[in-house]
């Protein structure tokens, strides 16, 4: 089951808002066949596995192997046909699941079908593990919204930037894991006055992997067209009280979606990010849109960049975290990078 934990998170920034997921075929203590599930769109791990095993002239042991994967197989027809059935046809007799899908279609179903054509199916191990590294997708299937990391960089007295300046914080080898972390979410946020002050591009141009979908607020629509944001290298959508045209949002393309100031801003953005599938969102700033999402309870994950050689005398505070638990740290350089989760 670790083998399929590490093999189902090679898909992270590629198969949103479909799960991770990792498949193993063992035959008498030997691994005859693995597979992950690579594409939104293409095949899951439990069939790239079997096609292993094929592959690798093993298919007269499928009979009498196990499949370990790391979420509940699928029962239903999405854009490929049910796992089940390919476990079913070729009558692998033991299936054991790291964790069910929470998926309404799915969620139980797959197993109860497994049971019901006579296979073995043992559930449960390393579940918390399983269920952590799709923790995007269960926030999104449970919760209703995409799953929120805030990520700013502050110095070691707790500012993130001058006012009205455009200030680096960070270091080298800090941007480039930014620009990691950007390739394996599915969308990116920032305010109006971090568009206009820092002109951020928001893409990934430092490391391997697709740009997110770029998400800016600007109520009144007055962000100008030189803007980085604007410059077609990425789709950019913009929150605002004028105008709704999304989209469609793709290529370089620029979409507006109107919100209304009579109600809160987050929940409406949240909304509508999980009304287009978007799984997953990095909050970059500023501080008042950081602050916002912190006030609201609306955040799961929070990575803040510590320069620690770094003070910066009246410049503006850091936002403030609640609720949160410390669950790792890292050291680049200068920079200590602090990962927080929020309780509950």
């Amino acid at each position: 089951m670790r083998r399929c934990l590490q093999l189902a998170g090679l898909g992270l920034g590629s198969v949103a808002p479909n799960p991770m997921v990792g498949a193993v075929l063992v035959h008498e203590e030997g691994v005859i066949g693995e597979g992950w599930h690579a594409r939104f769109g293409e095949a899951h791990a439990e069939v790239n596995a079997v096609r292993e095993a094929l592959e690798r002239g093993h298919g007269a042991m499928l009979a009498s192997s196990t499949l370990y994967v790391s979420l509940e197989p699928c029962s239903h027809f999405g854009k490929t046909p049910p796992c089940t059935e390919l476990i079913i046809t070729h009558r692998i007799p033991k299936v054991v699941v790291g964790c069910r899908d929470p998926f309404p279609e799915v969620n139980g179903r797959g197993i109860l079908r497994l049971r019901e054509a006579g296979v073995e199916v043992t559930e449960g191990l390393l579940e918390a593990e399983c269920r952590d590294l799709n923790r995007r997708f269960f926030v999104f299937t449970r919760s209703h919204r995409p799953y929120v990391i805030l990520k700013w960089a502050e110095t070691a007295d707790g500012r993130i930037g001058m006012p009205g300046e455009r200030t680096q914080i960070s270091g080298e080898y800090s941007r480039r894991l930014v620009h990691k972390w950007r390739s394996e979410e599915a969308a990116i946020l920032v305010g109006t006055r971090t568009a206009i002050v820092d002109d951020p591009a928001l893409t990934t141009r430092e490391w391997i992997g697709k740009n997110p979908l770029r998400l800016v607020v600007d109520m009144d629509l007055e962000l100008p067209g030189s803007l980085k944001l604007m410059n077609g290298d990425a789709p950019t959508l913009v929150f605002n009280a004028r105008r709704h045209d999304p989209g469609p949002v793709q290529g370089g393309g620029v979409g507006y979606y109107q919100v209304t100031t009579d109600v809160s801003l987050v929940p409406q953005i949240l909304n509508a990010l999980h009304q287009m599938s978007i799984q997953s969102v990095i909050v970059e700033g500023g501080a008042r849109v950081l602050q916002s999402f912190i006030d609201e309870h609306c955040w799961d994950e929070a990575r803040i960049i510590r320069a620690e050689g770094k003070m910066l005398a009246g410049g503006l505070p850091a936002p403030v975290l609640d609720d949160a638990v410390l669950v790792d740290e890292q050291q680049l350089a200068s920079d200590r990078v602090l990962w927080f989760r929020r309780k509950g």
